[in-house]
């Protein structure tokens, strides 16, 4: 019978009380049977209200003038993103035909 590791902090120490286990390392309880969530993880919401994910593919839903350039993103414009960041623009996309740039999750939906 062996035990996973410690989500926390990796130790191989891991002991079980009743339907928990725990780690004399760092103190850190868990149940097994439970999905570990990651508190830090940033959920994302596209226009419509569809949850994003990374690898997900999107369209844009208006117009967007690209700052610092003349070039406009029309609306059906595909994307591909890559990860979510945060601040203002929430997401680091490649866009079809325009390459990298950070959209913000309110002016896309879920392709």
């Amino acid at each position: 019978m062996s035990l996973p590791a410690c989500p926390q902090c990796n130790s191989e120490y891991v002991y079980e009380d009743q339907s928990m286990l725990i780690c004399p390392e760092c103190a850190y309880e868990w149940n097994p049977n439970e999905e570990i969530v990651d508190e830090d993880a940033l959920i994302l919401k596209d226009a419509v209200g569809n949850f994003l994910a990374e690898g997900d593919k999107v369209t844009l839903i208006k117009d967007l003038k690209v700052k610092g350039s003349s070039q406009v993103l029309k609306v059906g414009t595909k994307a591909t993103i890559k990860r979510f960041v945060d601040g203002d623009h929430d997401i680091d996309c490649k866009v079809d035909g325009a390459g990298d740039m950070m959209l913000k999750s309110q002016f896309v939906k879920k392709a």
